[in-house]
């Protein structure tokens, strides 16, 4: 009887061994907010379904990230179709910047470049957008950028110091709208909020995913020139990794689950309630029932 228990236990013990992943996925993140909150929410999901997972928070900008993936230092990370496009791929600005067009062929270019697989497309865009305080825009009426060409020579543009020398940055705005600003300040990221808020400068380049534009009362511009990429959010896997069938079918659950709003919602719970970034991703996944 004895030696039944024991088998009995032994095949449980091979069967559990057998349902985990014996593979270590290391996800790669960019160091600020939605990208640590994103990173943790795919090694939950991971996990959930028996992967071993481990999170590489902040570990560079694109290129470090991309470079890491190709290596096989990392197996996966979030990218944007407008930063994949145009800093990855090298591809020329097209004469409109339409939304389908840029994901199929970064879709295409990653996989021909590099074998690098799209595996997910989350459902939100973090683009770039400039940003003006909404009650500066409400007492002129601005509500798009080609509203600013009136005001442009009297105002200071606070930027980032990659959207202030990139070609589909600030020299995009100039070529397509047509005007300049009176001054541009560089600064980093988040000195650009601070000093919109306290009107050291006028204009600013914000994430349409930042929780700050909320919190700092800021409006918004509609693009109405198309002159800014889209920057869909995606998940881009290694084609190592991607040969895995069922780890693309877990991060396909991903799949259009996070809006630009519900993302902003997140990242205001790390910016200002000061959550924890694994916390964050729990909890989203639990409302969406992909985790118990």
């Amino acid at each position: 009887m004895r030696w039944k228990l024991l088998f009995a236990l032994l095949a449980a013990l091979l069967l559990a061994a057998c349902s985990q992943s014996s593979e270590r996925v290391v996800i790669g993140s960019k160091p600020f907010n939605e990208q640590y909150i994103l990173a943790n929410m795919i090694a939950i999901l991971l996990e959930e379904n028996g992967y071993k997972a481990e999170v590489k928070e902040g570990l560079g900008g694109t290129l470090v990230n991309y470079e890491a993936l190709k290596r096989n230092d990392i197996q996966l990370y979030v990218e944007y179709t407008g930063t994949a496009y145009n800093v990855i791929l090298r591809k020329q600005p097209p004469e409109l910047w339409d939304q389908q067009y840029i994901f199929d062929e970064v879709k295409k270019g990653l996989l021909e470049a590099d074998g690098v697989v799209v595996a997910a497309k989350l459902g939100f865009r973090d683009d770039y957008a400039l940003a003006v305080r909404a009650d500066w825009a409400e007492e002129n009426g601005v509500e798009k950028i080609s509203d600013l060409a009136e005001f442009a020579d009297q105002l200071v543009f606070g930027s980032d110091p990659e959207f202030a020398s990139r070609p589909d940055g600030l020299p995009q705005i100039k070529k397509v709208y047509g005007f300049e600003f009176k001054e541009v300040k560089q600064m980093e990221p988040t000195l650009m909020y601070e000093a919109i808020k306290n009107k050291q400068v006028d204009v600013i380049p914000a994430y349409t995913t930042d929780s700050r534009v909320d919190l700092f009362n800021l409006k918004i511009l509609e693009d109405d020139k198309g002159a800014l990429p889209p920057y869909d959010a995606i998940i881009i896997v290694n084609g190592n990794t991607a040969k895995d069938e069922k780890l693309i079918s877990v991060l396909k659950l991903l799949e259009d689950r996070i809006d630009t709003d519900t993302m902003r919602a997140l990242n205001y719970q790390y910016d200002v309630e000061k959550k924890d970034a694994r916390e964050i991703a729990m909890s989203f996944l639990k409302e969406q029932g992909l985790v118990k």
